[in-house]
């Protein structure tokens, strides 16, 4: 077996190699308080922002453990941000996928989950079958554990579309629109005023968003591996090129404010950018030893960031 072994360390091991590393500890006990109660493992791992290189892994002189701990809220604070706007969406796209479906092909299982209700495309029918299981399978399992579901159940024999999306994961959602016809991608798509391919790439990132939210991963550098189509956010807000790529607003956190854009309510996307922008000015106020600029770049937000609430 390779590498080190990491060793159970005490809260003031812990204390003395955040004081070996360079970061100062300015209330020792406020800072033994913090890491017991919020994990030492889970606050170092906001500790890059701070080193001096890539190569230099020792924090930049005057570092805080205050600073240190305020990356780490700020975190949690837009991560929870995003995450109610996330689940709005969610909402949202489950109400729309229903109701299309449901006038479309019943509000019955056996109608609505009928085989060639779905995309013909033999590339695809692995797929389909995957899907149309899920699904039944959730209705298996799921359907006499909630109220909605169990009450149709009991009641009429059979989980209509709009209250099985109650008992549907995001991703599965988003693997449902994969599988739709083209005519009903283009239905609930235009709800939006997006294309079929943006949608069909925006579900999945914003599910993965979703989940990422949900399980208290760390969001605010994170970098999805799939990235999203240019659109005209990123030409109306002249976001700076490399390679001929946009440099923000691809597969960073801008990124999910865009979808987002296109995804919520006008007034609910102003509330959104509100939010974020008083926990970043709060960051601001709290880092002295890394400029703002520094925080929107690991962000990934262009300087300008919040113009795109008035576009």
């Amino acid at each position: 077996m390779t590498g080190c072994i990491k060793e159970f360390k005490t809260i003031e091991q812990q204390v003395d190699i955040l004081r070996e590393k360079g970061l100062k500890i300015t209330d020792e006990e406020k800072t033994k308080d913090i890491l017991l109660r919020e994990n030492y493992f889970f606050i170092n791992g906001y500790r890059f922002m701070f080193f001096k290189s890539d190569k230099d892994r020792r924090f930049i002189e005057g570092t805080t453990f205050e600073e240190l701990y305020g990356l780490f809220v700020f975190d949690r604070n837009i991560r929870n941000i995003l995450f109610k706007n996330l689940l709005i969406v969610e909402n949202n796209v489950k109400s729309i996928f229903s109701y299309q479906l449901s006038k479309k092909y019943g509000y019955k299982e056996k109608d609505y989950l009928k085989l060639e209700n779905f995309t013909s495309d033999i590339s695809k029918s692995r797929q389909v079958s995957d899907v149309i299981n899920k699904m039944k399978r959730q209705i298996r399992v799921n359907g006499k554990k909630h109220s909605a579901t169990l009450h149709y159940l009991t009641n009429y024999g059979y989980i209509p579309m709009w209250i099985l999306v109650k008992v549907l994961s995001f991703g599965i959602i988003s693997e449902l629109y994969n599988i739709l016809k083209y005519e009903d991608q283009r239905d609930i798509s235009s709800f939006y005023k997006i294309s079929e391919i943006d949608m069909a790439v925006f579900l999945p990132l914003m599910s993965n968003y979703r989940n990422l939210c949900a399980h208290e991963d760390m969001l605010y550098n994170h970098k999805t591996q799939r990235a999203i189509p240019n659109n005209k956010y990123h030409e109306q807000l002249n976001i700076e090129k490399v390679d001929e790529e946009y440099k923000y607003g691809k597969n960073d956190l801008y990124a999910l404010v865009m979808m987002l854009k296109y995804m919520l309510r006008e007034e609910e996307f102003r509330l959104l950018i509100y939010e974020l922008g008083y926990e970043i000015d709060l960051l601001d106020e709290k880092i002295n030893s890394v400029p703002l600029t520094k925080i929107l770049e690991d962000l990934g937000f262009p300087s300008n960031w919040k113009d795109i609430a008035e576009m």
